[in-house]
């Protein structure tokens, strides 16, 4: 055993298990040697030679003798090795031995097979990347900063893009874990180095990953059409090893915790990513990394850069895909507003994909059904009246000014016969006025212009009336001409008449 490697472990922090399982010793062993290390001062200053460790070793901390005792399926050995070599589980072992008289506990079988059991080393495969081929990305919960909205606190998030090759990174601050916010980063991050790499390494977040799996992992709809955008492929970590995106892991986002991050006071969230943008260049890019002993901007400049493939000629639209239902009312809702489907959807599902600018909307083979402009706020309400039902849009689109201006196209006697009914001060007769025009479409608009002066003449100007002269065919008939009735008249004769009479009436004794 070479102490001068376990003194070299001890001075540079490792911990109790590290050490046995690198020097390949008992964890209370590790523990002897780290309490006998700094009983003699051997952690800090100058290490002696290997001679001198050797006699202070075997002077003060001599080893333990091993115990002597003999397992009792040692008698056993061969068998159980032939049994080892052909891969049998310890407990059918165990099972065998008891078959040939072994009396023993399971426990003395396991600990003699695993004595005789050829060790297997823990070891990993660093793999490097040639320049422009891999970025690999990850988020960290990166403490408290200022919402300037609020002038609160909030918990926020940092994005950290690692060029796998030069090792130079992009880190962004936000609010949210969200599609839209990963895939507005993922342009950012682009647009700062000025290229897209051939590959993205993201971690298994719902954002990035929809089903997690090492032989088919299924990608978000919009991280999918993202990465068509921009000529990229998805190349998503096995589920439960973040090692294998270690470069962004340890060299990225702990990176940023530990110098960018530590000791900060908090600040504002636009404030940290315009000092974040700085660190990137000034700090992190001008350090000499600890794997590739270069500094990472400067490979990146004269480089990698050169080999990232070009940005489109636009940036990408964000585009949120998301599963939603039609309902009896013709309106998906996303994000709180609502967006009108063809009415022979309703309880559908349906795909929406939502722009920056546009909302589209899809059946479930992707066909395009609905097109609307994104809502500026939710509780908008975005229709297109061909999406409704025929029979509900009268009502629907009723209001008093389009009456009106329906009544005058046909003629002046629909048009005095809307406005008697619209002016009742106390009843709301646009229903009836909007059923009187709807006539139109079953008897036309002469015919309707007709009754109306029909009902007019006969001073009725009403819906019922004006229905049935149509429905009766009366609106060309004549209109009979008035009788003039004379004037009603109190007294038959004259009033003189009358005085005369009474005076002559005797009066009463």
């Amino acid at each position: 055993m070479d102490v001068r490697e376990i003194l070299n472990q001890l001075r540079a922090g490792a911990s109790d298990r590290r050490i046995s399982r690198d020097m390949g010793i008992a964890r209370q062993t590790a523990k002897r040697y780290r309490e006998w290390a700094e009983a003699y001062g051997l952690l800090t200053g100058d290490m002696p030679d290997l001679e001198t460790l050797r006699n202070l070793l075997a002077e003060s901390l001599p080893e333990k003798s091993a115990p002597q005792n003999i397992s009792s399926v040692e008698s056993y050995r061969e068998m159980v090795e032939k049994m080892v070599r052909a891969e049998v589980e310890t407990a059918a072992i165990w099972e065998r031995l008891k078959e040939r008289g072994f009396t023993g506990a399971y426990a003395s079988v396991y600990r003699f097979v695993r004595s005789i059991k050829p060790a297997h080393p823990n070891t990993t495969v660093r793999v490097e990347r040639k320049p422009g081929e891999e970025s690999q990305v990850d988020f960290g919960y990166a403490g408290l900063m200022i919402d300037p909205a609020s002038g609160k606190l909030r918990k926020t998030w940092a994005f950290v893009m690692t060029l796998s090759w030069s090792r130079h990174q992009y880190v962004e601050f936000v609010w949210d874990q969200s599609v839209a916010t990963w895939l507005k980063l993922h342009v950012n991050a682009f647009a700062f180095f000025g290229g897209v790499p051939e590959r993205i390494v993201p971690d298994n977040l719902k954002a990035a990953i929809l089903k997690a799996c090492w032989d088919e992992p299924q990608a978000q709809t919009s991280y999918r059409e993202c990465a068509e955008h921009y000529g990229f492929r998805i190349a998503p970590c096995r589920v439960r090893t973040p090692e294998h995106k270690g470069k962004v892991e340890q060299g990225g986002v702990h990176y940023v915790k530990r110098n960018f991050l530590g000791g900060r006071e908090p600040t504002s969230l636009p404030q940290a990513n315009r000092d974040v943008q700085r660190w990137c260049k000034e700090t992190a890019g001008q350090r000499i990394h600890g794997t590739v002993k270069e500094k990472p901007l400067a490979r990146f400049e004269t480089i990698e850069k050169s080999r990232l493939n070009p940005l489109p000629q636009s940036p990408y639209d964000l585009a949120i895909w998301k599963r939603v239902k039609l309902h009896r009312d013709c309106y998906v809702v996303f994000e709180g507003s609502y967006y009108s489907a063809p009415f022979r959807l309703v309880n559908q599902s349906l795909w929406i994909c939502a722009g920056s600018s546009q909302v589209r909307l899809y059946n479930t083979q992707y066909e395009l059904v609905a097109t609307h402009e994104r809502a500026a706020k939710p509780g908008e309400r975005h229709t297109h009246p061909s999406h409704l039902p025929p029979e509900k849009l009268p009502g629907l689109l009723l209001d008093r000014e389009s009456c009106l201006q329906e009544a005058r196209a046909i003629g002046p006697a629909v048009q005095q016969v809307i406005e008697t009914i619209l002016s009742d001060p106390v009843m709301e007769r646009l229903p009836s006025a909007g059923r009187l025009l709807r006539l139109r479409n079953r008897f036309g608009n002469e015919r309707l212009e007709a009754a109306c002066q029909r009902a007019l003449a006969f001073d009725d100007p009403g819906y019922k009336t004006v229905k049935r002269i149509l429905t009766q065919g009366l609106e060309n008939e004549p209109v009979p001409t008035p009788v003039e009735i004379p004037p009603a008249t109190t007294f038959a004769r004259p009033a003189g008449e009358l005085v005369g009479a009474l005076a002559e009436v005797p009066a009463w004794n």
